[in-house]
């Protein structure tokens, strides 16, 4: 019999009350974890609350023989993401993994992308990742172990339309996993992140103005689950991935990437230093040939789903 991986452990998983964390949630328990479920509840844009959203999950664990208890709290406020991280430890005594998975969308064109637009995806996403992990890393230091898996999108490592902002906290979220895993490294605490293909509350906000987008979100819809996403984030929260630190995982559909990673391609010197003309003459037409395209993920992720 196969033991379960993350028997006895507590995870706390934000936005895990739909979608994407709810599939965390429900199978961190099924492998013997005690989970945290946090969702405000609110709609894919943040407004509202709902904590009855986070209650329905955890009465599906607990009908299924696992331990859970709701959370109501927004992990886009400081005083709240401690709140957040005080339940595990009250109810269960200690925390060992946190997955930061909530999120919304505001999606616009950038010339018509508002301040409050803006404000409010990087507080949920950015900030929200922030607020949680440093909520946790003082128990974590303390007792010298613990995960967390961020939530990344292929919207900032690769791109998209009307996204700046949701892409920017996206970004900002591998440098803060990174940040983690470098400096809490010498006290065993693990950082990774996690870029979902899954069809979910969020995703069905995308466009179907056209055939060919509508076509693509029904496939999405159709086989790319978000259970598919929950098998990599548990064991990223298992002590099976006690070497695994500082990555970037792609899941879409049976499909597992690991996703690059910035590192110099193209180098070029020039003795006494560079004028613009030099750079123009010179250094142009030797990296043009690198430079990255204008792509947005459905470009790179160009075939069906395997």
């Amino acid at each position: 019999m196969t033991s379960k991986c993350v028997e006895g452990k507590v995870i706390v998983v934000t936005g895990a009350g739909r979608g994407i964390g709810r599939e965390i949630a429900l199978l961190a328990a099924a492998e013997g974890a005690k989970v945290v479920v946090n969702d405000l509840g609110g709609s894919a844009e943040g407004e509202g609350n709902d904590v009855s959203i986070a209650q329905q999950v955890v009465n599906e664990i607990t009908k299924a023989g696992g331990q859970a208890v709701a959370s109501g709290d927004s992990v886009a406020d400081p005083l709240a993401a401690e709140r957040i991280i005080k339940t595990a430890v009250d109810h269960f005594g200690r925390i060992d993994c946190v997955v930061n998975n909530a999120g919304i969308l505001r999606d616009r064109i950038f010339h018509r992308m508002s301040v409050v637009d803006w404000d409010a995806v990087i507080k949920v996403h950015l900030y929200g990742s922030f607020y949680m992990s440093k909520a946790a890393a003082p128990y974590f230091k303390e007792q010298e172990s613990g995960s967390f898996v961020h939530f990344t999108s292929t919207s900032g490592l690769i791109g998209n339309f009307g996204q700046a902002n949701y892409a920017a906290a996206k970004m900002g979220i591998i440098g803060l996993s990174k940040s983690i895993a470098l400096d809490m490294s010498r006290f065993k605490v693990r950082s990774n992140c996690v870029s979902p293909f899954a069809w979910s509350r969020l995703i069905g906000t995308i466009p179907t103005d056209t055939p060919e987008q509508k076509a693509r979100v029904e496939r999405m819809q159709n086989s790319m689950t978000a259970a598919k996403i929950a098998p990599v984030v548990v064991f990223l929260a298992s002590d099976l991935a006690q070497e695994v630190t500082g990555q970037i995982f792609t899941v879409r559909k049976d499909e597992v990437f690991l996703m690059s990673q910035p590192r110099p391609i193209r180098v070029a010197h020039k003795d006494g230093g560079w004028t613009p003309q030099a750079l123009a003459a010179t250094m142009l037409p030797a990296f043009k040939s690198a430079f990255y395209p204008l792509d947005r993920s459905a470009d790179v992720f160009n075939w069906e789903p395997l």
